[in-house]
């Protein structure tokens, strides 16, 4: 099974580098400009199965697609949702001092909101249970960078903090066999 993963398009600058979560925001005009050069690179593929985060970010950066017609939403690609954290930077988080960093995996399991093993299982679950069973060839998943990243390091079976140093862009596909 070849799954054709595609991080949403660029958001508002004043989103960037933020937890933003479960947040419903919108692109920028950047991003919707890569959501119609995203459109054409995809247009041309042939997928036996669609689906896309049901956030609004994830579904705008597919609408200019002719894919749009037959993908499926759904709330199993969405971000980590971070509570009390959901929008806020890094330094904000640290200025409140509530949270000191040590390392990642202390501070990812310190940040409020959904925990972290219940968004790995609820990664895996999705693309490792409920998408080998559709017998589909050639999927296309639209949805968040930290979703990207949690697959990542579950099939090339790399750490956490190795996935979330890889550099996945705004609108960045990435092609993995499953």
């Amino acid at each position: 099974m070849q799954i054709t993963l595609v991080r949403h398009a660029e958001v508002d600058e004043a989103y960037h580098s933020c937890y933003n979560g479960h947040n419903n925001i919108g692109l920028s005009v950047r991003g919707h400009k890569q959501a119609k050069e995203l459109a054409k690179s995809l247009d041309s593929i042939n997928f036996d199965a669609m689906f896309c985060s049901d956030l609004f970010r994830a579904k705008e950066s597919i609408k200019y697609s002719v894919h749009k017609e037959n993908i499926i939403y759904t709330d199993k690609l969405r971000e980590k949702f971070w509570g009390k954290h959901e929008g806020m930077k890094f330094d904000d988080i640290i200025a409140q001092k509530e949270i000191k960093y040590i390392d990642f995996l202390q501070w990812i399991d310190a940040l409020d909101g959904e925990p972290y093993e219940e968004y790995i299982k609820r990664v895996r679950k999705f693309f490792l249970e409920y998408l080998p069973t559709l017998n589909k060839e050639h999927i296309l998943v639209v949805t968040h960078a930290g979703v990207i990243r949690v697959l990542l390091s579950i099939i090339k079976n790399i750490t956490l903090e190795e996935a979330f140093s890889i550099k996945i862009d705004y609108g960045d596909l990435i092609i993995e066999n499953i």
